[in-house]
């Protein structure tokens, strides 16, 4: 009989569970949330690339947990394979902190450690996933239901109190602590690493508490094998004999009906998965392009902290206000232009436009005197950080090209001090050269936008309702629905929908060539179509209790004995029918 936690239902066990998974996140998160900045000021990756590469991290770090519910279910059993892939995971940290340190190796070197250690990270975090789910959820009886939906609740408040603790303090490491002349990624990179070990620690010093099930044998090969005998079975029967209810029924001859009635239900439920994904690839764009857009607004790091904090906020409400409340009720659950005009010694104007959805200007340089173009005596130069803007003499414009916010530096070499150029605002700036130097002048003709940043709180506040109530749902609904020995497998299955859904971000980023305002307005309005098929396959859904199959299978021996008992009692008790203790689908 596990142990108890101060008299409740609640195994003590379940402590040690969420404390790992707390250590953990707060490994994982404290990474990615440098990550993307990573790419661009320290390996010098290009806007598309780092986002590229950011969601192809992602994608593998939620592909993983197939291949770690494999091992899991099929070979080790979950409690081993949270320990080696642990292991795994603090040696990729490691890796990418070496990674990270200027004096190692040249730039190559630097790519070549944060390659192999991005992917041993991906490795050990997205092989444990599933696991530590469906390990905590094992903790339970069979009779805690309620005690079991309230541990995938607190489960994720320890996922996004590791999240918000360290979104707060990795940033803080990498930008106010200065080491080796620069931003100091390699302590960023650090403090994740030694709070994996301390995850690592933590689960194991609960070992003698756990309730441990044992491995099932390679559950996946057999349920390969009896999907492709049903549909060779199907095929050469076609034309002659009776017709079965369900083609998985054609495996019958060589397969239990317990193991038939087991991949029924894990199909049911991974059909039902597969328009999730557009989900993730909109929200998880927090992290790299949201990351991309606020960084110039000095805001990289509040949205995800804003995020985590208010799921801290909205987990307790949820399950103790909102969903008490709907079963009583017995309800079923423009863009803005920056124009600026200078005007440089009665000869050129620069205009420099900025839309707001990319945060940057794009900057012409073009002859004019008096309104009228003209060309210019000489050849000139201007530069805003690393774009230079040439107009030769004679002609009337220069090319036009997409810069960052930055200083003008002319040919002569000064550097002019614009201040800052804000939202909406239109400004003329006349640069004066008198014995040598240059004065700069600035008028503001039309007045910035005043709208407080803070009308993105009620933005962020349903972004995280949708969270709370999507991705806590759907780690119960996994564990309720999955049969005893696929619970780590159909774990993996909800994980993918987010693996996808980074592979959808990926596609668009690299292949679309969207703007930036169509590219958010693209996904938004996938998002909605899903929500309406969603609605539609999840409205048919019927629930299942795997706990009354695995009583069925206890009672019998052998395939003849359990295929009886099988038949007698299925059709009349079992036969996917609506049961009382449903997840909040």
């Amino acid at each position: 009989m596990a142990k108890k936690l101060c008299g409740t239902n609640y195994p003590t066990s379940i402590c040690f569970i969420v404390v790992n998974e707390f250590c953990e996140r707060f490994s994982f998160y404290g990474m990615k949330a440098v990550l993307t900045l990573y790419f661009l000021t320290y390996l010098h990756w290009d806007k598309d690339l780092s986002t590229a590469i950011y969601h192809a991290f992602s994608s593998l770090a939620y592909f993983t947990p197939i291949l770690g519910a494999l091992i899991a279910d099929s070979w080790l059993g979950k409690f081993k394979t949270i320990i080696y892939l642990s292991i795994v995971y603090v040696i990729g940290h490691v890796v990418k902190s070496v990674g990270a340190i200027p004096t190692v190796g040249s730039s190559d070197v630097h790519i070549a450690l944060s390659m192999v250690g991005l992917i041993l990270i991906a490795l050990g975090t997205g092989g444990i996933k599933p696991c530590v789910a469906a390990f905590g959820g094992d903790q339970f009886d069979e009779h805690s239901i309620s005690e079991r939906q309230k541990f995938f609740s607190i489960f994720y408040m320890s996922i996004n109190a590791g999240s918000l603790l360290s979104t707060v303090v990795t940033p803080i490491l990498r930008g106010d602590v200065q080491c080796f002349g620069g931003d100091c990624y390699a302590l960023a990179f650090g403090v994740p690493a030694a709070l994996m070990v301390v995850a690592l620690v933590v689960f194991i010093a609960g070992s003698s508490l756990y309730k441990k099930s044992p491995p099932q044998g390679n559950i996946l090969l057999e349920v390969c094998n009896c999907i492709g005998f049903a549909i060779k079975n199907r095929w050469r029967s076609s034309k002659r004999g009776p017709s079965r209810p369900h083609w998985l029924d054609w495996a019958e001859e060589k397969y239990s009906k317990r193991l038939i009635q087991e991949i029924k239900m894990v199909l049911r439920v991974l059909v039902l998965y597969i328009p999730l994904p557009m989900f993730w690839a909109l929200f998880d764009q927090q992290g790299s392009r949201w990351t991309l857009q606020a960084t110039r607004m000095n805001m990289a790091f509040v949205r995800p902290m804003l995020n985590a904090l208010l799921i801290l906020v909205f987990v307790p409400i949820f399950d103790l206000i909102i969903y008490p409340l709907v079963r009583l009720c017995r309800i079923n659950v423009t863009s803005k232009n920056l124009t600026i005009e200078v005007t440089y010694s009665g000869h050129t104007s620069e205009c420099l436009q900025k839309f707001e959805q990319e945060k940057t200007y794009s900057l012409m340089v073009f002859p004019s005197e008096g309104g009228v173009q003209c060309q210019l005596p000489r050849a000139l130069n201007l530069t805003v950080g690393d774009a230079t803007f040439h107009v030769n003499a004679g002609y009337s414009m220069s090319p036009n090209m997409t810069v960052d916010r930055g200083h003008l530096e002319t040919e002569m070499g000064s550097y002019l001090d614009l201040g800052l150029l804000d939202f909406g605002a239109s400004y003329t700036i006349i640069l004066e050269e008198k014995s040598g130097t240059i004065g700069v002048t600035k008028i503001e003709d039309v007045k910035a936008n005043n709208v407080h940043i803070a009308w993105q709180i009620p933005q962020y506040v349903l972004i995280t309702a949708g969270e709370v109530m999507f991705s806590i749902t759907g780690l119960e609904f996994s564990y309720s629905q999955a049969p005893a020995n696929m619970k780590s497998v159909l774990q993996a299955g909800w994980l993918l929908t987010v693996a996808f859904g980074n592979v959808i971000v990926l596609i668009v980023a690299e292949g679309a060539g969207l703007e930036q305002w169509k590219e958010f307005l693209l996904f938004a309005g996938l998002l909605l179509g899903v929500c309406v098929i969603f609605s539609i396959m999840s409205y048919f859904y019927t629930y299942v209790d795997p706990d009354q199959l695995d009583k069925i299978h206890q009672e019998g021996s052998g395939k003849e004995e359990e295929d009886d008992n099988y038949t007698k009692t299925i059709p009349n008790e079992m036969k996917l029918n609506k049961r009382q203790k449903s997840t909040k689908l």
